[in-house]
């Protein structure tokens, strides 16, 4: 592939620092926009990527940001927000990504990747609305547009089994709302993987592709899964609509928001795709259990860093 200029946007997140590795090993030019570079102080960049501190919603900043590049990648995306009213999400969501097409416009930028969720548009969450609102200005903006539209995705530092690993580590019975909404987990390298195919490949460009796995479990059996590889003897207690209705609200109140109303809403809808897009980009999807033991053993080296760090202090 031949080298491109590259901004993206939210590639200090779970997919991005899997996805700018990846792009910069393959000799792409990768600028980070950031609007708090003091959050990632710490961080080691591979060579040929730059992290900018710039106020994202600002039209002009933006405009000046994407000047000169030759694609953008929109990977922002959050999963709950203060309250539930749906503003947070409308603005991380709708809000930034008009602002990001008109910026692209102006500055003579066309090609535009952008990572959405499978049922954007679907039920009766914030989160799944926000993600259609998102894709509908997309996909009205006259840009050489792709739309990535994922189950939930797992790997090394992901939301899912690593997640639950910490929980399972603290708690012997697990109450567990929404326990039958079935997922497709899809591999991060998988989906790093599409990012670059598309880039590559102009017959992507109007397409949107829905990235899932080969296999489909409840949200049940992902927690005993995860238990299982842990090597712990723990109880899934599934609630009733009802309480986890009232879970749900609970947590709206609890920082960091481990569960939510809007994730509660979101979870009516099972997470499973209809047209394998990583076929259409001949990609081979990966099963959840070649990984699980090296994700799984990756958390258990990071928890033993931390602890030899923190004797050494």
């Amino acid at each position: 592939m031949i080298s491109q200029n590259i901004v993206i946007l939210g590639g200090t997140g779970f997919v991005g620092r899997h996805l700018v590795s990846r792009l910069a090993a393959d000799g792409h030019a990768i600028t980070l926009l950031s609007r708090n570079l003091a959050s990632h102080h710490d961080r080691l960049l591979p060579p040929g990527v730059v992290l900018r501190e710039v106020d994202v919603y600002d039209p002009t900043v933006l405009r000046q940001a994407f000047t000169g590049a030759d694609a953008v990648i929109n990977l922002v995306g959050i999963l709950n927000e203060n309250g539930d009213s749906g503003r947070g999400f409308r603005r991380a969501h709708v809000e930034l990504t008009k602002l990001v097409l008109a910026a692209m416009q102006l500055a003579g930028v066309r090609r535009l990747l952008q990572m959405s969720s499978l049922n954007a548009g679907r039920g009766q969450s914030h989160y799944l609305k926000s993600r259609g609102e998102a894709e509908a200005a997309v996909k009205a903006s006259g840009l050489d547009w792709t739309i990535f539209q994922p189950s939930v995705i797992f790997g090394h530092g992901d939301g899912l089994f690593c997640r639950f690993a910490q929980l399972l580590k603290l708690a012997p019975v697990l109450p567990l709302a929404r326990a039958g909404c079935k997922f497709a987990p899809v591999y991060i390298g998988d989906v790093v993987e599409a990012f670059l195919r598309a880039l590559g490949n102009r017959r992507s460009i109007g397409e949107v592709y829905e990235l899932y796995g080969p296999e489909v479990f409840t949200m049940a059996e992902i927690v005993k899964m995860t238990a299982k590889a842990r090597g712990l003897s723990r109880i899934v207690l599934p609630l009733p609509d009802v309480l986890g209705r009232l879970q749900g609200f609970v947590f709206d109140f609890v920082p960091g928001k481990p569960f939510s109303s809007d994730n509660f809403r979101s979870l009516a809808t099972d997470s499973v795709g209809g047209i394998d897009g990583l076929h259409r980009l001949g990609i081979v999807p990966t099963r959840v259990g070649a990984k699980l033991p090296e994700i799984l053993g990756h958390v258990d080296d990071r928890q033993t860093r931390y602890a030899r760090y923190r004797a050494a202090r």
